[in-house]
Parts: structure tokens; sequence; C-alpha cells
């Protein structure tokens, strides 16, 4: 199906004015954080900064999405849904950026937003067959459509979270898993997922330059629940209508690094005997520093990821199934090459100084 220049042009212009908003509201944003107490002071060994920077800043994202999508949009009532939902994680956040709630108010709460988006219309009604032998393409699920979408959402608002431990990686994991839906959506000829996709990325877009190592305001809940929230949501609309393999593998590839990284941490917590709410210091992101790499060396690793498992879901859209699981193998089969031939380059030529006295410095705070 070819791709319509009109929808393109809608989207690009969606992207800039998202973008715009958010570049240009963060200073006002990042003043206010410092007013209001929002301010992460590192205190424990999972922060990587070593002096406060203000947090909140998912709100200047917030803006620029918002103010994209009302103007691009027509109002429907599942758009009314997502959008009065995202307002109650926008609120959720600030409160919790300011006051560090407890995690139980917070999953409530979450659960709420997400039950307004799926009363409004926003809901998994089918699930594709798995079994690709099955003659049976496609689950109907019933009365188990409301439970499961709001699963669904909770888990992806959650996990975009999770992933927000470095300087620009939630904000940039976020962005690639944005261009990707975008991308499908526009081959599928789906114009308003786009719109909604586009307006997204603008806003983390607009975002970044303040949020790069080294970063100069944090998203904050603020911005990775919302962030994870319309992301959740919007796969919903743009993947899941599909009665094909499509609509139950793209959003795992497209929200594959969160994903795991959240069902990882529930796993490895659960098996210390630990709560799966409980915080620690085992998240890919610190994984990744605790081999020596930098900030940004450990942003731009899972940017990579991401980038892999987003084209392979944009590929598998265009290409078909067979290809598309083909194509992602031989591009892990190829990242994986690259990454021993870095590391062995990495472990033979001594460094100035040793890893581990060289994180003390950067991180004063491990």
């Amino acid at each position: 199906m070819p791709i319509q220049l009109t929808s393109v042009g809608l989207a690009l212009a969606a992207l800039l004015t998202a973008a715009l908003v958010a570049l240009i509201s963060t200073p006002v944003v990042r003043s206010l954080a410092f007013r209001v107490g929002a301010v992460d002071v590192p205190k424990d060994a999972r922060r990587m900064h070593d002096h406060p920077i203000p947090r909140m800043g998912g709100l200047a994202i917030f803006f620029g999405f918002i103010l994209s999508v009302l103007i691009f949009l027509p109002l429907t009532q599942e758009l009314r849904g997502m959008l009065l939902g995202g307002v109650v994680i926008v609120i959720l956040g600030i409160f919790d950026d300011i006051f560090a709630l407890p995690a139980l108010p917070k999953f409530i709460v979450q659960i709420l937003a997400a039950l307004i988006a799926v009363l409004a219309g926003n809901r998994i009604e089918f699930l594709s067959n798995p079994n690709i032998f099955s003659s049976e393409l496609f689950w109907e699920l019933g009365s188990l459509a409301i439970p499961i979408t709001v699963l669904w959402i909770v888990g992806i608002t959650n996990a975009v979270n999770l992933i927000d431990g470095l300087d620009g990686l939630a904000c940039g994991v976020s962005t690639i898993s944005s261009m990707t839906l975008l991308v499908i959506a526009l081959i599928v000829a789906e114009p308003d997922v786009a719109l909604l996709m586009a307006a997204l990325a603008g806003a983390c877009i607009g975002f970044l330059p303040y949020n790069l190592n080294p970063a100069k305001i944090f998203m904050g809940d603020t911005g990775s629940t919302f962030l994870g929230f319309i992301l959740a949501v919007v796969s919903i609309q743009g993947l899941f209508k599909f009665y094909t393999i499509i609509s139950f593998a793209a959003p795992f590839l497209m929200l594959g690094l969160p994903i795991f990284d959240t069902c990882f941490a529930i796993l490895r917590r659960v098996s210390h005997g630990q709560s799966p709410m409980s915080p620690d210091r085992g998240h890919i992101h610190h994984r990744l520093i605790d081999m020596g790499f930098s900030q940004k060396q450990a942003v731009a690793v899972l940017y990579i990821i991401s980038a892999i498992l987003g084209l392979s879901a944009v590929v598998l859209t265009t290409i078909g199934v067979v290809r598309a699981m083909l194509f992602l193998l031989a591009l892990c089969a190829a990242g994986g090459v690259a990454g021993k031939l870095y590391l062995d380059h990495n472990s033979s030529t001594p460094p100035h100084q040793p890893p581990q006295e060289k994180r003390k410095k950067e991180y004063p705070y491990e």
C-alpha cells in the first residue's frame, strides 16, 4: 500500500509543532521544578548523577504532545479517553516528582487512568494466535478484553518508567518506539495513529537536548509514565487491530527493551525474595555501567538495540513473518559480533585508569 504524501506532510507538521513547544517550554518547566521542590538529590547507588538535578521535565513533553494533538486531530471518543487518562498520569507524576509517593497508591491511580482510556473504547478485543499452525487466526477476548487491556497499559507505563535510569535513555527509547509506530501507521494507512506518534516523537525530540548527558533536567515520573501510557494506548489503536501475527509480535518488538528489562527485573527480585516493586541496581543500564561503559556509551548501546527491534517491527509489517524473523536474527548476530569485537578491543587496550576507579570519579555516590 503506497504511503500518502498528505499523511507524511501532516505527520511532519505535527512532529515539528510538538518539538518546538517542548523545546521552548522545557526551560520554564525547569525553573518551576526548582520552585516546587521537584529536584532529584543523589542518595543511593542507583543514581547516576552526583549533584541535584530538577525533574518533572515530562511536563514539557506533555505540553508539546497535547498542543500538537489538539491542533492536528479531531477529538474522537477514544482520543478523549486517552488524553484524559494521560492527564491523570501527568498529575500523578507531578505529585510523585515533588513528594515521592509510595508504590501502591501510584499503582491504583495508574489502573484508574487505564480504565478511563479502556472504557472510552481503547481496548484489545482480539489477539492474533501465536500458533501459526492453528486454523484459528485470532482469539476473541470477550469479557477478558478490559482486564487484559488494563494490564497491558499499566505494564508498559511502568516498563518505560523503569528504564529511566540514565540521561536521555527513556526519552530516546520512546522516540525510537514512536518513530517505529509512526512508520508502521503510514505504511498500513492509519493516519490518526501516525499523527499521534508524530506528536509524541516530536515532544521527545524537543526535550532531548536538555536531557542528554550531562542532563540539565530529568523527565521524572511525570514524563516516563506519560510516555509509557501513550505508547501503550496508541499501540492498541494501531497494532492490535490486525488479525495477523503482526498484531502479536509488532508491539513486543517496538517496546522490546522496556518489556525485557521489566520482566527481568521482576524475575530477579522475586527470585531474591524481594517485592517486584522494590527498587534495585540490576537494570540493564546499570549492568552496562558496571561493565565499564560510560553513560553516553551505555545509552548509545541501548538506542541501537531499540532501533534494531523497531526496524524489525517495520520489516514485519512489510515483507512478512519469515523474512522479518530472519532479518531480526541477522541483525542480532551482526550486533553480537560487533559488540564482541568492541569488548575484545577494549580489554586488549589497557585503560588510563582502572575501570572501578574511573567509575568512582564519575559517580562518587555509587
